[in-house]
C-alpha cells in the first residue's frame, strides 16, 4: 500500500551510447530493488547533489538531473559522458510503498577507448544493440526506453512513448 501524501524519490537513469550500442549493467544479487536484473546506470537525487553548489540564478540550480547522471555514471561504471538528452519519464511504486519518479536520459561515452569499471553494486556489463538487449533479464521498462532511444537515433523518431 502507498501513502497518498508520500513525497517521491527522484531517480535519474542514463542510457550510455558508444559505437551504436547501449551499455547495460547487472545489479548485484543482494540489492533490495531488482536484484540480479539488468538495467542502466543511475541513482537517486539527494539535496547534497545541488545545495553545496553555487546557484545559477538568485534562487535556482540548473542541470541538476544532468549533473547527477554524470556523477552516477562515473561512480557506477567509471565513464564520462557528453551530449546528454531526454528519453522519457516514468513512475512506479516501490515494494515499501514509496513512489519513485524516474527520469531517463541518454548520453555518449566521452572516450571510446575508456574501459568500464563497475562499482560493488554491479556485477557485469555488456554493450548491446536493441535486438541483443532482448536476451537479457532487464528491469521492466528498460527495453522500452532502449526502443524509444533507438528509434530516435536511427529513424528520426520522437522521444514520446506511444505504447504498443
Amino acid at each position: 500500500m502507498y501513502d497518498k501524501n508520500q513525497t517521491h524519490y527522484i531517480v535519474v537513469t542514463g542510457i550510455i551510447v558508444r559505437d551504436g550500442k547501449y551499455l547495460i549493467v547487472k545489479r548485484a544479487d543482494w540489492e533490495k530493488a531488482f536484484p540480479g536484473k539488468w538495467t542502466v546506470p543511475g541513482g537517486k537525487l539527494e539535496v547534497l547533489d545541488y545545495v553545496l553548489r553555487k546557484k545559477d540564478t538568485s534562487d535556482h540550480w540548473y542541470n541538476v538531473f544532468e549533473n547527477l547522471l554524470r556523477r552516477e555514471v562515473k561512480e557506477e561504471v567509471n565513464l564520462e559522458i557528453k551530449n546528454l538528452g531526454y528519453v522519457t519519464s516514468l513512475v512506479y511504486i516501490r515494494p515499501d510503498g514509496i513512489p519513485c519518479l524516474i527520469v531517463s536520459l541518454f548520453g555518449e561515452a566521452n572516450d571510446l577507448d575508456q574501459d568500464v569499471k563497475l562499482c560493488d553494486a554491479l556485477t557485469d556489463y555488456k554493450w548491446v544493440n536493441l535486438s541483443e538487449a532482448k536476451d537479457y533479464d532487464l528491469i521492466s521498462g528498460i527495453f522500452e526506453e532502449l526502443e524509444i532511444l533507438d528509434k530516435f537515433l536511427n529513424d528520426g523518431g520522437n522521444m514520446i512513448w506511444t505504447g504498443k
